[in-house]
């Protein structure tokens, strides 16, 4: 037995059983021991359902925050409504407030003006 390769390396002989084991095993295989080539149908639906629920999850969880920020978020910008008395109060209107000051009337038992 020779243990010179051709590349001029040593070879020990595990290696060399190794070599002759694994050719012997490959040289044993025919196209009758080969199954026909199918389509992986089953693998890449097994792949496809959970990556579609992992998606269908990661958007109902993206509603669910926006839901929760926009709610937690508007709620307290909005001021109250302003409260109404439960029944109307009926009563006189009060005077409107005028900017003019009011000219004072001249009361009948008061004394005339003088002209100078």
């Amino acid at each position: 037995m020779n243990n010179s390769p051709v590349d001029g390396s040593v070879r020990e002989p595990v290696e060399e059983r190794l070599r002759a084991a694994l050719a012997a095993r490959a040289n044993a295989v025919g196209p009758a021991d080969l199954r026909p080539l199918r389509p992986p149908v089953d693998a890449l639906r097994a792949r496809r359902l959970p990556l579609r629920g992992t998606v269908v999850g990661l958007l109902a969880l993206a509603a669910v925050a926006a839901l929760v920020l926009f709610t937690l978020h508007g709620g307290g910008s909005r001021p109250a409504p302003p409260a109404h008395h439960p029944r109307p109060t009926v009563g006189t209107p009060s005077p409107m407030p005028s900017s003019a000051s009011p000219t004072p009337v001249a009361s009948p038992s008061a004394p005339a003006p003088h002209p100078r």
